[in-house]
């Protein structure tokens, strides 16, 4: 952009520029700045030190330098006058100027300074995108994502699916109980792909209140907002070159589930508070342990939306389901924690073992590791004891096929049957009742006693 009140000036730069750049904005007033900068996509400003007649003194340039630098404090601004006062060109870049250019000027330095500038901008740009990549890289830098576990056949189907889809660009659908270990999978996903060597950016939309949701995704401009104190970019451009994995996409309000959809159509973004499109080129993953489908029949989640995130769905089975995993799952983490808390002679007896590969675990992979944890640190000699684990009470499979419970605690058992009689009958109350052999008032007062 070229601001300058001498018409011939910026003619005259716009005719020498136009081949070299495509986009090329004159004006001969600095009073549409700000108008400008919000709509439009500006690397370089080359900007007039005067602009009233008579006046030569360059403060009126000054002041729209000083002005651009406070709104937009990477943007490159070249400052351009008829009059070389070097104490000028010294405050100015002080300021926060790139570069002076006089003015008759010399083709070949008016059209390389325009160019170093440019390179700085667009070095600005990835160093502000990386920045902020970082910052949401180092919250999850201590976490540990080895390799996918499981032997069971249903394990061994899901990494079939996932050889053929890393290697390609379509959306994926990740479904799967709370715990069972979506974004491992996600991880692995992009640890296969073309862009491994790109981001990795997760973002839990379950935890993004609805007045974050647009700010963080989409990013905001200085001043957007109260506490938007710098420009900032949003995940989507964080994960240029890499993979997005937008999880508990069935958290999404429904409000909100049609701007996500024009993004995803559009595959540009605008900043919160400024009217600029930019392009984002990032692999999408998406995570849900909600029944979308049944959703989308119900009016809940947007049919629409639903077509664009699962091209393909990748569905990872409970653990109840693959019993198989268990064990190997108990000695991958009993492995970890020996190791973390310094333990390394702990084993785990016979009947704790047994239990533990009969035990349900409804809370999936995530329960067993707190589980794990909690023996290796409970334990005082060199066995790890059922005791240690403290599991929850919930039905075991006996050898036989029988439901048992790991605890006979009556009261954490009635609880647990009120729970499923009433998830078996979809919450209908009268139903539920008949089941568990109880009057409607009765499956009442236990609701209320359990917080149910």
């Amino acid at each position: 952009m070229i601001i300058d009140d001498d018409e011939d000036i910026l003619l005259s730069a716009k005719f020498l520029l136009k081949k070299h750049y495509s986009d090329i904005i004159i004006r001969n007033n600095p009073k549409e700045i700000n108008n400008l900068l919000s709509t439009e996509s500006i690397d370089v400003i080359i900007l007039d030190m005067n602009y009233r007649i008579g006046y030569n003194d360059g403060k009126e340039g000054m002041y729209w330098l000083k002005h651009i630098m406070s709104i937009r404090p990477l943007m490159v601004v070249i400052l351009m006058t008829a009059y070389g006062q070097v104490e000028l060109a010294v405050e100015a870049i002080k300021n926060g100027a790139f570069d002076f250019i006089l003015k008759p000027w010399s083709n070949d330095k008016f059209l390389a300074t325009i160019h170093a500038g440019l390179q700085l901008s667009k070095t600005k740009h990835k160093v502000s995108i990386l920045e902020s990549a970082n910052e949401v890289l180092g919250k999850t830098i201590d976490q540990k994502f080895g390799p996918i576990i499981g032997k069971s056949d249903a394990m061994k189907n899901v990494m079939d699916v996932i050889d053929k889809v890393s290697v390609t660009q379509a959306n994926i659908l990740i479904l799967g109980e709370n715990g069972t270990g979506k974004q491992h999978l996600a991880r692995e996903i992009h640890r296969r792909s073309e862009l491994k060597n790109g981001p990795f950016i997760h973002v839990d939309l379950g935890a993004l209140s609805e007045s974050l949701f647009e700010s963080e995704l989409f990013g905001h401009k200085k001043g957007a907002f109260t506490d938007a104190h710098d420009d900032k970019p949003g995940r989507f451009e964080m994960a240029e070159g890499g993979t997005l994995f937008l999880d508990e996409i069935g958290n999404l309000p429904y409000n909100l589930q049609s701007k996500l959809l024009t993004v995803l159509q559009d595959k540009k973004v605008s900043r919160l508070g400024e009217g600029i499109e930019r392009p984002f080129n990032a692999r999408l993953l998406f995570a849900t342990n909600a029944p979308l489908n049944k959703w989308v029949a119900e009016g809940k989640f947007r049919q629409d939306l639903m077509f664009r995130i699962n091209t393909v769905e990748i569905e990872i089975p409970p653990l109840r389901e693959r019993p198989e995993d268990i064990s190997e799952f108990v000695n991958h983490f009993l492995n970890i924690f020996k190791t973390k808390y310094h333990k390394s002679h702990l084993k785990i007896e016979k009947e704790a073992l047994r239990i533990l590969e009969s035990h349900l675990w409804p809370g999936n992979v995530r329960e067993i590791q707190h589980t794990m944890e909690r023996g290796v640190i409970m334990s005082d000699g060199h066995d790890i004891k059922i005791t240690d684990f403290n599991l929850s009470a919930v039905p075991i499979q006996s050898e036989n096929g029988a439901a048992e419970f790991d605890n006979l605690n009556l009261q954490d058992i009635e609880k647990i049957l009120v729970e499923k009689a009433l998830e078996k009958h979809e919450g209908n109350i009268s139903k539920a009742a008949k089941e568990l052999g109880l009057t409607r008032a009765a499956l009442y007062r236990r609701l209320e006693k359990f917080n149910l």
